[in-house]
């Protein structure tokens, strides 16, 4: 039934949805327009604002540059590079094939998100390249997992309110993650989203004559280089000693960052692990850049939308915008459909601020005086604005692109899977929301 549904979703979008460039530049279009027409600021305000903001995203996109890099390069070690195969060896057929992967990537979106992206595009390889199953869905299942990053371990939102200091601590205090993260509602959206996710994802598989296979040589990782030594330097470069030396030193900071310094697996803690965890198994200087150049041409769509995004994102803050779609969506609510409405309502906004933290700087000073005013609990209407982003991530192409780009495909290619997976969810968790 749902592989029905699917397919005309599916032929939709891989014949009229542009490139991820395409897409930004309309969005960059639409929302210069719409806060040029539909609030106080001046198209002069708006252009400055667009423009100032083309670079507030710059760290945070040298991170996810990082993230994809640091990540090809583990999984291009010898051993890594085995041990996904080996576990991809388990889904021996299709279904078992989405279902596996579907799995593994709500686990370590759960975990981390950016270690979710990560793993869940190349364990999608990794099974692709032994079992003849549709890629296109394949890769959609492992991006499908995202959509549990703010419910989990290190979801901003939640972790924003639970922290000493934040910016809105004074209207409503310090709201703990048993109250948010670990709360009832929260762990049941959790349980159903592991059980209904892989199930959407299995039930979509298409027919023979509609499915998309991949030659398993085409995504088969390239043998190591080889080179033979004529100078000196390349003794250097080709040694073991320093390679595992600075790898193991790395390893031994990480040890003592989560284990006595009680550090947390955040972004940063994520690149650090897939470093050192690359430079130690490729054990030498030579194969490690050997797999940083086959690395870097993956993280070129980052590189130029990340900037575009950043833009936007600033107009639509600087210019109320988004504060304007987020007062149309709660004026309707009340105490008890006012979760319903701020996950709408975030849903909305993460198209144009892509950007959990983001999000809640422009919507909590809404939120939270609606929920105060109407008697709402605050803890569910900051999660409904946390799941709200993460929902909607499951059809915006900027968080596609570091799977696309190791997967090898497209947005096109995925996204009809993804709109299914849209409204399965988007039901799914708003009833929770509202019900629960």
């Amino acid at each position: 039934m749902l592989n029905k549904i699917a397919t005309p979703f599916t032929k939709l979008v891989e014949r009229y949805l542009p490139d991820p460039f395409i897409f930004v530049i309309l969005l960059s279009i639409i929302t210069l327009l719409g806060a040029s027409l539909f609030t106080p600021s001046t198209s002069i305000e708006v252009i400055n604002a667009w423009g100032s903001g083309f670079w507030n995203l710059l760290s945070f996109a040298m991170q996810m540059l990082l993230v994809l890099i640091t990540g090809y390069m583990l999984a291009s070690t010898p051993i890594i590079n085995s041990l996904l195969n080996k576990l991809a060896a388990l889904a021996n057929s299709a279904p078992k094939a989405i279902i596996l992967v579907t799995l593994i990537s709500l686990l370590a979106s759960w975990l981390n998100w950016g270690f979710g992206l990560v793993i869940g595009a190349l364990f999608a390889k990794a099974i692709a390249r032994q079992t003849q199953v549709d890629y296109r869905l394949l890769v959609a299942s492992a991006y499908s997992g995202f959509v549990v990053w703010h419910g989990g371990l290190a979801g901003s939102i939640p972790l924003t309110i639970a922290t000493e200091g934040h910016f809105s601590q004074n209207s409503i205090g310090i709201i703990s993650t048993e109250q948010t993260l670990f709360a009832g509602f929260n762990i049941a959206i959790l349980i159903g989203l592991f059980i209904i996710m892989p199930l959407v994802n299995r039930y979509m598989l298409p027919s023979d004559k509609n499915s998309v296979y991949v030659d398993p040589a085409l995504i088969k990782e390239p043998p190591p280089a080889h080179e033979k030594i004529t100078r000196p330097a390349q003794h250097l470069e080709h040694t073991k000693l320093l390679g595992i030396s600075i790898g193991l030193l790395g390893l031994c900071y990480l040890g003592y960052y989560f284990i006595v310094a009680g550090g947390s697996l955040n972004l940063n803690s994520i690149i650090a692990v897939f470093l050192f965890l690359a430079i130690t198994l490729h054990q030498t200087p030579h194969n490690l850049l050997n797999s940083l150049q086959q690395a870097i041409p993956s993280g070129a769509g980052i590189v130029i939308q990340f900037p575009f995004y950043a833009g936007i994102m600033a107009v639509m803050v600087d210019s109320g915008l988004a504060q304007q779609i987020s007062r149309g969506f709660i004026a309707v609510a009340d105490a008890d459909s006012l979760p319903f409405f701020s996950f709408i309502s975030a849903g909305l906004v993460n198209m144009f601020v892509p950007s959990g933290g983001g999000q809640w700087a422009v919507q909590a000073p809404i939120v939270i005086p609606a929920a105060q005013e109407l008697g709402a609990d605050i803890s569910r209407v900051a999660m409904a604005v946390a799941w709200g982003d993460a929902w909607t991530n499951l059809i915006q192409p900027f968080w596609a692109l570091p799977v696309l780009a190791i997967a090898g495909l497209k947005a096109k290619d995925i996204m009809g899977f993804c709109v299914v997976q849209l409204f399965v969810t988007g039901v799914f968790i708003s009833l929770v929301l509202s019900f629960y």
